[in-house]
């Protein structure tokens, strides 16, 4: 079966580690999401996809926009010793033009985000303004929780 090019993906956490059996809290902590309203960008991998799908219930996802990468990595992104993701640093370490050619790249799959050497793979985001607008205990239509295709960008900028 051939897979399907979606881009990068965001994963949002929404639950946090009360009750949680190990092997989701194992999973989650693989990909790179240890607390409630963390993030992080994946690749749209099979691999990737079914990671998600085990941990569905207590996680959101969904393929994001250029615009919607470039803020997280402009308000959010950290380097190691917790300091920001500027445009000199990936200039000097990671080959890029620029933080938006470097989020472009993100979203086109030619980078793999939570490889890039030296940057930390996880965004720690506010709660969203306003609250969320649903339960965080069911599925994405009358909740919060699993895939929400191209709206993760709306809940995105009201967690930055």
């Amino acid at each position: 079966m051939a897979e399907e090019k979606r881009g990068c993906i965001v994963a949002v956490r929404i639950r946090g580690n009360v009750g949680i059996r190990p092997e989701f809290k194992k999973t989650l902590r693989l990909m790179h999401l240890p607390k409630r309203n963390h993030s992080t960008i994946l690749g749209s991998t099979s691999s990737h996809i079914g990671m998600l799908q085990k941990v569905k219930d207590y996680i959101t996802w969904g393929e994001a926009n250029s615009e919607t990468v470039y803020l997280l990595l402009i308000e959010k992104g950290k380097i190691v010793g917790d300091e920001d993701l500027t445009d000199r640093y990936v200039k000097e370490k990671l080959g890029q033009k620029s933080l938006r050619a470097f989020a472009d790249a993100i979203t086109l799959s030619e980078v793999e985000f939570w490889k890039a050497p030296g940057v930390k793979p996880v965004f720690r985001l506010h709660p969203p303004k306003g609250g969320f607008r649903k339960s965080t205990k069911k599925p994405y239509p009358n909740g919060e929780l699993g895939y929400r295709g191209k709206d993760i960008n709306r809940l995105l900028e009201k967690m930055v």
